[in-house]
């Protein structure tokens, strides 16, 4: 029976359409990477100070808790490929009205509008992915997220770099009349558009059909996805995964009416969703060059640092999408952990051993120096061999078919949360209490994660989604 239902599965279908989910990813990473590189145009149009240089580029981080909130309960109600759509057009109204934004109000609005397709695209493309894919590949493809979240960072960073360079610089007028740094912006319409259009060809979620009662709908969807026979038997165990509720999905749902408490399930999505925050990752995406010249090395060896750090995330991430099928979920991650805890307890034994230059920056021995640089790369390594993809792995099929929009909804909101907490208050840590202490509390936190996921997390591989339990 296993082997007649490989058979009749279209993997050609779901292929495309799992590449049309995961522009999602690609937008998710291309707008949080864009405003690198404009921060000079944006001081210079607007008269911004330091800080609030560094509130309006953070401005995106508040749309995006709030889009993935929103996201997972529309989900629900509208439709997975319906709130993709939503969030295509913010990116490009959110692109179209940055580049032309004439004063830093109208700029942070903007941004908080394309925060909210980020938010937005950060919890559906995972879900939707988890709910179109047969359960054998379900995790291969839904790694593949994480590959297109940092193909759209590098994709921010080459644009911006080859509209900079053309123009001679940021501030430089490239464009009929205009600033490259506006650009920069507008050139984000360019993926934003083919996301919406491609978009138009993908069918709706079968498991939102079901739930929705579009019954014909969804038996439709489940045929060009397995075939008939087997799209008639799934379509009855959705069914009967949503029937024990007797309702439509609702926020209510997280609660476990008999106990009167939050399902166990959904704090360990919350956990999930923290944890990997607080291991530091996005001071490597946002800090990175800045960090490494704080320790002695040139501003052209931190920008190769970090072209490095992509390269080896995207082989990391490609070791995921073979591995993850086969060795499991849980296993990568409590691997990822312990890597993380040892690499980031090593960059905070480096860093104690700084010294202050003439100018008040950090130094480190070339010995030193270089234990440092095999460490943060090997923590890269070992983060996007597990938490960087997997996180969205787990977080698209651990939920039970009634809570999954509502459990993607709070988790989502949460990992925007703490990536906003981590972002903003590195700068403070860093001058306050040294890189030693808040790398320390880093691998703390890796620490921690470590048994966080042997007594929370359960192993997702190979279950069907009607199988989550919650």
């Amino acid at each position: 029976m296993e082997t007649s239902r490989s058979q009749e599965v279209n993997m050609t279908f779901i292929a495309a359409i799992v590449a049309v989910a995961t522009i999602g990813g690609f937008m998710f990473g291309y707008d949080s990477g864009v405003i690198n590189g404009t921060q000079e145009g944006l001081e210079k149009a607007f008269g911004l100070s330091k800080l609030g240089t560094g509130f309006t580029v953070g401005s995106i981080l508040i749309g995006c808790a709030v889009g993935a909130f929103l996201a997972g309960r529309l989900a629900d109600l509208i439709g997975r490929r319906s709130v993709m759509m939503i969030a295509a057009l913010l990116f490009i109204v959110s692109a179209l009205t940055a580049g032309a934004a004439p004063s830093a109000a109208i700029f942070i609005a903007a941004r908080l509008l394309g925060g909210l397709g980020v938010g937005a695209a950060s919890v559906l493309s995972p879900v939707y992915i988890s709910e179109v894919t047969p359960a054998n590949i379900r995790g291969r493809l839904s790694s593949v997220q994480q590959i297109m979240i940092i193909s759209g960072l590098t994709g921010a960073f080459v644009a911006n770099y080859v509209l900079a360079n053309s123009a001679g610089g940021s501030t430089a007028t490239l464009w009929l009349g205009h600033a490259a740094w506006r650009w920069m912006f507008w050139m984000q319409t360019i993926p934003a558009g083919i996301y919406f259009l491609a978009l138009l060809t993908i069918p709706e979620s079968p498991r939102f059909l079901v739930a929705r009662h579009r019954d014909a709908e969804a038996l439709t969807v489940l045929t060009r996805l397995m075939g008939a026979r087997e799209a008639a038997r799934k379509a009855v165990e959705i069914r009967g995964s949503l029937a024990a509720d007797q309702h439509r999905p609702r926020l209510s749902d997280l609660v476990d009416r008999a106990k009167g408490k939050i399902r166990p399930i959904v704090w360990a999505g919350i956990g999930l969703a923290v944890f990997q925050q607080f291991v530091g990752i996005n001071i490597v995406f946002y800090y990175g060059a800045v960090l490494w010249q704080s320790v002695g090395f040139s501003e052209a060896d931190a920008l190769k640092i970090n072209i490095l750090s992509g390269a080896l995330s995207i082989l990391a991430c490609l070791f995921t999408v073979v591995t993850v099928d086969r060795i499991g979920r849980k296993p990568l991650l409590l691997v990822g952990s312990a890597g993380m805890t040892v690499t980031l307890a090593a960059l905070a034994a480096c860093f104690a051993t700084a010294t202050l230059k003439a100018d008040g920056g950090l130094h480190l021995s070339d010995g030193v120096g270089l234990v440092a640089l095999i460490a943060a790369n090997l923590y890269v390594i070992f983060f996007n061999a597990s938490w960087g993809p997997i996180m969205w792995v787990m977080l698209g099929e651990m939920f039970p078919n009634q809570i999954r929009g509502s459990g993607l909804a709070v988790s989502g909101a949460a990992q925007w949360a703490a990536n906003f907490a981590i972002s903003v208050s590195f700068p403070a840590l860093a001058a306050g209490v040294g890189l030693t202490a808040t790398y320390g509390f880093y691998a703390a936190s890796a620490f921690l994660s470590f048994f966080f996921v042997k007594a929370l997390v359960h192993e997702t591989r190979g279950r069907e989604l009607e199988d989550m339990i919650g």
